[in-house]
């Protein structure tokens, strides 16, 4: 497999559950202040919008003032009013372009790609920000109905300017390959958060992997 010679960055996705917010803004801050990341996806689905936007308030101005841009996960329609840097839409979310007319030219918009290179050229024809390749591993944060091969990075890399963000079961053992691979950005959530040393124990770790490529 081709090497690609550039750094990736983390990107890091929220718990599917929250269920002390002040705790867990603790814990944000100590991941946030352990290293360079890139963006913060809040993906939280099983829970209203307006316990949304409450957990929002309290977690998004620690990212934002660490300059980590806020993206929300699938509701658009909250992005605008919560003064967030922008969406990550699935395949069964939103229209991009929908996304787009609702959110404006200068937010940033990614799109969850699954293992597909068509998708993929779908959405950077249509304006995406960013696309989204995964699960590549084995993970218990979200079911997984796709996997995805790391060659698809390195074809991605290598064709297309858009960046490409890996996610999906990825830890500190194995984001080295995924970066080598080609990913712009490496997602994350488990590996962080549900590390027996903490979250910032578990930033570190990855930001040592993938500057050791």
């Amino acid at each position: 497999m081709t090497q690609i010679t550039h750094q990736a960055r983390l990107y890091l996705i929220t718990p599917p559950v929250i269920p002390d917010v002040e705790a867990f803004a603790r814990e944000l801050e100590a991941a946030l202040d352990a290293g360079d990341v890139a963006a913060l996806q809040i993906r939280l689905k099983d829970i209203n919008d307006y316990d949304l936007i409450a957990v929002t308030k309290v977690i998004a101005p620690i990212a934002q003032s660490r300059g980590v841009a806020v993206l929300m996960n699938d509701r658009v329609q909250l992005v605008k009013s919560l003064k967030l840097d922008g969406a990550h839409i699935g395949q069964s979310d939103m229209p991009l372009k929908e996304a787009r007319a609702l959110l404006g030219k200068e937010a940033m918009i990614g799109v969850t790609c699954h293992n597909s290179r068509d998708l993929a050229m779908d959405a950077a024809e249509a304006g995406a920000d960013y696309v989204a390749f995964g699960a590549f591993y084995p993970t218990t944060t979200k079911t997984v109905e796709h996997m995805a091969d790391l060659e698809t990075l390195t074809i991605w890399q290598e064709m297309v300017e858009i960046p490409c963000v890996a996610i999906g079961g990825i830890t500190a053992e194995n984001a080295g390959e995924v970066a080598r691979a080609g990913a712009d950005f490496i997602a994350v959530s488990g590996a962080v958060w549900n590390h027996p040393a903490g979250a910032a124990t578990g930033v570190k770790a990855l930001i040592a992997a993938i500057s050791a490529t």
